[in-house]
């Protein structure tokens, strides 16, 4: 169980690592013009890495103290979080540091989870119980999701 946590550790150091110079590198057009089938754009996409990190946060905190948790599930709602947080007006390199910085704090809850709390659950918007344990070895699977989908739209912009 602690290896699963650590290879999951350091596939999101190195994710950091590798992805916040390459997306410091790029420019306005292909960060914000560029869009994937959701029709989000890399800075769009990084906002909901932002948001991800910030809600899953909230549920590894508090699901070391509850056993079952009934906590607001956001996946319904990305495009509006988007929306209202309009990422594609934010500031490239402060959004880059909020993505890398949240996950280093992601990061450090990991290295901290209370072994005993990994059976706790909370029910998303669904009905499905899904453990603290399940959250955490998710959180990698999800961030590489999107990274892929970043890099999909750069490589994109590269054979136009």
């Amino acid at each position: 169980m602690k290896t699963d946590f650590i290879k999951i550790t350091k596939g999101i150091t190195q994710i950091i690592e590798v992805w916040e110079p390459q997306l410091t590198s790029l420019n306005k057009e292909v960060i914000t013009e560029r869009r994937n089938k959701q029709n989000r754009n890399i800075m769009q996409i990084l906002g909901h890495l932002v948001d991800s990190a910030s809600n899953n946060h909230q549920r590894m905190v508090r699901l070391q103290y509850n056993k079952e948790l009934v906590f607001p599930d956001y996946r319904q709602d990305n495009d509006l979080w988007i929306t209202i947080q309009n990422y594609q007006e934010s500031n490239w390199n402060n959004l880059i540091q909020l993505w890398k910085f949240y996950n280093l704090h992601i990061i450090q809850i990991i290295n901290q989870v209370d072994f005993l709390a990994l059976k706790n659950s909370w029910t998303d918007f669904e009905g499905n119980k899904v453990s603290l344990q399940e959250m955490i070895t998710g959180y990698l699977d999800h961030l590489n999701l999107h990274i892929n989908e970043i890099k999909e739209l750069i490589e994109s912009d590269k054979h136009n």
